[in-house]
């Protein structure tokens, strides 16, 4: 039986004793953490900020094992919040409809949700009405006639994880689900957008896509928490990282009872994890805008300045004159003249040896 067919569903109970002292620390870091933010200027700020939500729509996605472009998310961010960055690409449909959803959840995070929103969301998650060949029902509940199921393994030795409630049953569970997230009951808002996470997955109203909206609405209600709307940390960027554990405190949640205080305290654990590692992007915001301090004293083309912004936004592998000229579009010829060029001029150090071709990195600055 699952906690969705118990007598009392959807009244959730928890321990509040138990949460007390790990809520009241998880909320002590998010004002921490705004408050340092805050202090920035504007230009580190939208840095910030755009690094935050580059990392929550990639991984967001990846947690499903959709793999997005990072530069094309990057420049649909960029584009749709105004901020002026080098480097900007054209984004494909997948990739605008993920930044939309989460820029309408996070930016509009005062306004209700209701059934024309989620709808909207669901078909922007899903522009072309497909997963891969097949055809599915886009922006409206689902109506397939199938039992909804959650399953893993090879094709005859499938594990059903999890059995959602019946399709007939969808709109008077989410009409319930509405109510109760647009209203304004006495409860902390962390917790509320623990508890949506969770209500909104178990119904799981969609063909495809609730793992994603679930994470939207938590992040929706996380926002209305920080008061802002600047997004500084990311919780699904942490989910990515604990995917396997947070697969399995759903399984165990929708098998259980009403009594939610495990979810709870994974939830609270997860989120404070998310807020710490908010320290690495701060630092790597910093690093950054050292380097562009440091790089307006140079004499930089523009093919070294695409590659010295690819190399400060997490570039995958080494960099070696053959990659350069590729990316920059050049012969290898002016691939190794530029690279001694950015030596000279202390912008780029060799790396050490252990490969067959040299490797480049930017230079550390103290």
């Amino acid at each position: 039986m699952y906690i969705h067919q118990l007598k009392d569903w959807p009244e959730f109970t928890w321990n509040q004793e138990k949460l007390i002292g790990l809520l009241s620390s998880t909320r002590h870091k998010q004002g921490r953490l705004i408050g340092k933010m805050e202090s920035l200027g504007f230009s580190l700020q939208s840095d910030a900020i755009l690094e935050t939500m580059t990392l929550e729509a990639l991984k967001s996605n990846e947690i499903e094992g959709e793999i997005l472009n990072a530069e094309q998310v990057r420049s649909s961010l960029a584009r749709r919040l105004g901020l002026d960055v080098a480097g900007i690409i054209p984004s494909d449909r997948n990739v605008e409809g993920v930044v939309e959803v989460m820029l309408d959840a996070t930016q509009g995070y005062l306004s209700s949700l209701t059934e024309d929103r989620l709808f909207s969301w669901h078909a922007a998650l899903f522009p072309t009405g497909r997963i891969g060949l097949r055809k599915i029902t886009v922006g409206d509940w689902r109506n397939s006639g199938e039992t909804m199921q959650v399953v893993s393994g090879a094709m005859g030795r499938e594990k059903v994880h999890y059995e959602a409630p019946v399709d007939e049953n969808v709109p008077k569970e989410m009409s319930k689900f509405l109510e109760w997230f647009n209203s304004r009951i006495e409860i902390d808002p962390v917790l509320k957008a623990a508890i949506a996470h969770l209500w909104f997955v178990t119904i799981h109203p969609f063909e495809d896509g609730n793992g994603r909206l679930a994470r939207t609405i938590a992040d929706m209600q996380l926002t209305r928490a920080d008061g802002i709307v600047q997004r500084f940390y990311s919780m699904s960027a942490q989910i990515r990282i604990e995917r396997n554990a947070y697969y399995d405190i759903l399984e165990k949640t929708q098998k259980g009872t009403l009594d939610i205080t495990e979810w709870l305290e994974w939830f609270l654990n997860c989120l404070a994890r998310a807020i710490s590692y908010s320290d690495i992007v701060l630092a790597r915001v910093l690093k950054k805008a050292k380097i562009w301090e440091l790089l307006a004293t140079k004499k930089i083309n523009d093919r070294q300045r695409i590659i010295i912004n690819k190399l400060l936004d997490n570039f995958e592998g080494k960099l070696t004159s053959t990659k350069y000229a590729k990316i920059a579009k050049c012969s290898s010829d002016t691939a190794l003249r530029d690279l001694q060029n950015l030596i000279s001029q202390g912008v780029l150090v060799k790396e050490a040896g252990g490969s067959r071709s040299t490797s480049y990195a930017i230079v550390e600055i103290d």
